[in-house]
């Protein structure tokens, strides 16, 4: 065996569990010419586990670090040993925040292409000069034809889709003609599973760790399947269909670990974040995120920024007696990682039931966001969004990593366009809310208090039960639901795609039966100001002030992808796939597929060294279930109400489960 492939067997078997630790290297000279075996020891150290680094066009720039072109070539004469200690430095050139372990520029390993869930991608063949030109490359028909809410992934020749129920995961060959099927892993989920899924049975992608695909399962399971074959390596059952839970989230992979969380909050299921061991599908550790302390994993070195989220057992004193043992704040959505500060952020859910006078108190640690400890998952802090909730505002919306200068000084921050209708501004490493401030149409609260970092509630929209409040904005989507902004370094903007709906709430008293929806509240939504349904709005985080927007008839439910051709993508409920410049919010290019768009674009450059972009079609989730519910428009109360704002909607798209991918003309 020559060192080139001992140098890459020894970087698979790394699985990233050192990365963050040693951060921000950088190579000062390239290897020449005139040294073939160096260069073939370099190619080897940039060999990533997701593909070739080298690929990547890396421009290193303000790394502290150094690794000199003479010490690499020494590599040759010192034996693997310390070959190997080269190839763990460089492997954290990937693990800043902003870039996955194993990131090629090409490539989309992961949902949200990197750590800092930016959805960026560096490539820019496609550009505002030739965007009107795109053209579908190809399609694939998966055969399902529900809520298609999964990011397509690309790593090297490989293109992986995951399908809503029954959860079928194609792999496809991007380099023959038309990309035909590579392999075919159905992992058979239980059909009960289909009746404990609040809002379309759908999924929201899957993960590329280490030659491995992982996917979820409705019915509770996360499974490991081997990326060149299809062959299943694990399956480990995390959930109970029983009880209610589901999942339905995108498991991420950091350091060795499949982290994935459960749904179920209108279920009155007890919310939990599990780590899994990405070799054997065991479990490393599970956080819930209700019930005492032990149970939470919060210990000595959780310090959270505000008063309100400090004492002992919160989890069980801000409930009803017993109350948190069915309070929801589950793990549905997305999750960031900065490897400099080695910790994970990530949302809980609302917690149970909806009617908020049967759970007085703060209900802790529902609709809020932890930061954990990735190895262990014990807590470092933890900021609620909504105390009380009053309105099922889900906290699971995505972390984005960003650094910016604030008032002049440089912020590790993180930025979040949160359901309550405000775009936070935090300090990543203490939890700080260093601004907050309304991105759409809001009367539920009035403002964030940055002293106490809780909201003040508009005591007109106070619910009671019994009672029907009108006009309540935003409706229980919220200003934005499940679907992922994105973030562009070019432009400094945020491209948020959110809803536009406010709605009428009756809350009532409901008692809990395990397995059975765990509600106690009648909504009715309609549109809100202005009359649309749903906004792209580009957000400027420093000037703390809308750029642009671009203002949708129907629902936004569709992620945002941003990319260094200056563009942004974005897909609606009627089927149109758009090309905005991402400076103005000029429209540039659109293209009507088969059915409602709900799900997340990605870039990527194939084979042919070609950039593509990709976004599945096919209507479905809460917006959506009028049409793969078939529900009656009559009934404005269907759909958790939400039928009552979309009830045009089966008139303006057809069900679908169709890949289309684009591209320039040759």
């Amino acid at each position: 065996m020559n060192l080139s492939d001992l140098l890459g067997r020894r970087i698979l078997s790394t699985q990233g569990r050192v990365l963050g630790r040693l951060h921000e290297v950088q190579v000062d000279a390239a290897p020449t010419r005139s040294h073939p075996q160096d260069n073939a020891v370099v190619g080897a150290l940039l060999y990533g586990r997701a593909g070739l680094l080298a690929r990547l066009g890396w421009k290193p720039a303000g790394q502290r670090t150094s690794l000199r072109w003479e010490n690499i070539k020494e590599l040759r004469r010192d034996g693997a040993l310390i070959a190997t200690m080269a190839v763990i430095c460089l492997c954290a050139l990937v693990a800043r925040p902003g870039h996955a372990a194993g990131d090629n520029a090409g490539d989309w390993s992961m949902p949200a292409r990197d750590y800092a869930s930016t959805r960026f991608s560096p490539l820019d063949a496609i550009n505002t000069a030739n965007a009107s030109a795109l053209r579908v490359a190809f399609t694939f028909d998966t055969g399902v034809n529900r809520g298609q809410e999964a990011a397509p992934l690309v790593v090297g020749n490989t293109m992986y889709v995951v399908t809503p129920y029954p959860n079928i995961l194609f792999a496809l060959d991007l380099s023959k003609p038309g990309a035909p099927l590579k392999w075919k892993y159905e992992p058979r989920p239980e059909a009960a599973a289909q009746g404990v899924a609040c809002c379309d049975v759908v999924n929201r992608g899957a993960v590329f760790d280490d030659d491995k695909v992982f996917i979820n399962t409705l019915d509770g399971n996360t499974i490991a399947v081997d990326a060149a074959s299809g062959e299943e390596l694990w399956k480990t059952r995390l959930g109970d269909i029983n009880k209610g839970e589901s999942i339905t989230m995108a498991p991420f992979a950091v350091k060795g670990k499949i982290l994935v969380g459960n749904a179920g909050g209108e279920f009155g299921v007890r919310g939990w974040l599990v780590a899994l061991d990405e070799r054997t599908g065991k479990v490393a550790w599970k956080a819930y995120h209700t019930g005492p302390d032990s149970d939470v994993l919060i210990g000595a070195d959780f310090k959270p920024f505000y008063a309100s989220d400090r004492g002992t057992d919160l989890g069980v004193t801000t409930w009803p007696p017993q109350a948190w043992k069915i309070g929801g704040a589950t793990a549905w959505g997305w999750i960031s990682y900065d490897p400099q500060l080695d910790l994970i952020y990530y949302g809980t859910a609302n917690p149970g039931p909806w009617n908020a006078e049967q759970r007085p108190g703060d209900n802790k640690w529902s609709a809020g966001i932890f930061a954990r400890d990735p190895e262990t998952g014990a807590a470092r802090w933890f900021y609620q969004f909504s105390p009380h909730d009053l309105y099922d505002y889900d906290a699971v919306n995505e972390n984005l990593l960003i650094d910016l200068t604030i008032g002049g000084r440089a912020r590790r921050t993180l930025v979040r366009a949160e359901r309550n209708g405000f775009l936070y501004v935090m300090d990543r490493a203490t939890g700080e809310i260093l601004s907050a401030d309304p991105y759409s149409a809001v009367n539920t609260i009035t403002s964030i208090d940055l002293r106490s970092g809780r909201p003040s509630y508009n005591p007109a929209k106070q619910p009671v039960a019994g009672r029907v409040l009108r006009d309540i904005c935003p409706a229980s989507p919220g200003a934005k639901d499940w679907n992922p902004s994105a973030y562009s370094p070019r432009t400094g903007l945020i491209y948020i795609p959110h809803l536009n709906l406010c709605m009428d709430w009756l809350p009532s008293e409901v008692g809990y039966i395990a397995g059975t929806p765990y509600v106690g509240a009648e909504a009715r939504m309609h549109a809100g100001p202005g009359g649309h349904r749903g906004v792209l709005t580009a957000w400027d985080p420093v000037k703390r002030q809308a750029a642009w927007e671009v203002r949708e008839d129907l629902p936004l439910w569709s992620a945002a992808l941003a990319t260094a051709g200056d563009l942004v993508f974005y897909g609606t409920m009627d089927g149109w796939f758009k090309a905005v410049d991402a400076r103005t919010g000029k429209l540039l290019w659109q293209f009507k597929t088969g059915s409602g768009i709900i799900g997340q674009p990605v870039s990527y450059r194939g084979p042919d060294g070609h950039q593509y972009v990709a976004v599945l079609s096919g209507v479905g989730g809460w917006a959506g279930a009028i049409v793969v519910g078939n529900l009656d428009a009559r009934d404005p109360t269907a759909a958790s109400g939400f039928v009552n704002v979309t009830s045009d909607l089966k008139q303006r798209t057809n069900v679908g489960g169709t890949l289309y991918v684009f591209g320039l003309p040759e």
